[in-house]
């Protein structure tokens, strides 16, 4: 299976998909839940492995459905999760920005700025501005959402996409089961109108949970430090406004503001 899984992710890159590995901030925690360490997980083989088998899933599904006979898009409603092209101005902006650390960046042409995208962080993996580059590669990148008219995923280099893997979790992926047993039952394609609304409803609750995610490791984050005021640390500017400086910690990744009127 890792074999086969080896050879999906290489076709996948060959096609121009993107590969992100960013650090997940964890926390040890003592028995009243109060964070004691800080720990980074990390994408092994395994977890690849599972991760190219679920997109293959995601992705097969989406064609059965989204594709006719003859290779031409179906007319059935179905709920994709689609991922637009990067804006340019964003990766302008961006390659600016890792210039000034010896970084170069192609924006011009889907598969030069997919390939260039991973040349630059593969290339950062290993340096202190690694995480910050990683952050502002995905923020200049389009958001991915769920929508009944299909444009293909950018980032993944799939011209069909949904996400069929995870009904427990996701009410998107119950929709999606439920419409594919009503086209193997041999149904009807329902109202596409009604399925866009549920789609638009799945894509804001998503950036709400996803917002829910990052205040909670700021919060861990900020109980953590509370016990170090006052200790000096290494670490990377993260980002400048007229208001002040953003400071990332390399030895855990705790961001955190500078005021202009606190510079000495």
């Amino acid at each position: 299976m890792n074999k086969i899984a080896l050879i999906l992710r290489n076709k996948r890159m060959k096609n121009g998909a993107i590969s992100f590995d960013k650090h997940e901030v964890k926390f040890k925690l003592d028995a009243d839940n109060n964070p004691t360490g800080v720990y980074f997980k990390t994408a092994k083989e395994a977890n690849h492995l599972i991760e190219e088998f679920m997109l293959l899933a995601n992705r097969s599904v989406a064609e059965f459905i989204g594709r006719a006979k003859d290779g031409s898009p179906s007319d059935k409603t179905f709920v994709y999760r689609v991922h637009d092209d990067p804006d340019p101005a964003k990766l302008l902006e961006l390659a600016n920005f890792v210039k000034q650390f010896g970084y170069t960046l192609s924006t011009r042409g889907t598969k030069s700025v997919s390939s260039s995208l991973n040349k630059l962080l593969a290339d950062a993996r290993n340096n202190p501005e690694a995480n910050m580059i990683e952050t502002l590669a995905v923020r200049s990148m389009a958001k991915a959402k769920y929508t009944t008219h299909n444009i293909g995923h950018y980032g993944l280099a799939f011209g069909y996409y949904t996400h069929f893997t995870s009904p427990i979790r996701r009410y998107p992926d119950v929709m999606v089961h439920r419409l594919l047993q009503h086209y193997l039952d041999h149904g009807k394609s329902p109202n596409a109108d009604a399925y866009e609304d549920l789609c638009a409803l799945a894509s804001d609750r998503e950036k709400l949970a996803t917002q829910a995610e990052r205040d909670s490791i700021k919060y861990m984050q900020v109980k953590f430090m509370e016990q170090y005021v006052g200790e000096e640390f290494t670490g990377v500017i993260s980002g400048v406004t007229d208001w002040g400086i953003y400071v990332e910690l390399i030895d855990n990744h705790c961001e955190g503001m500078i005021r202009i009127r606190d510079f000495k």
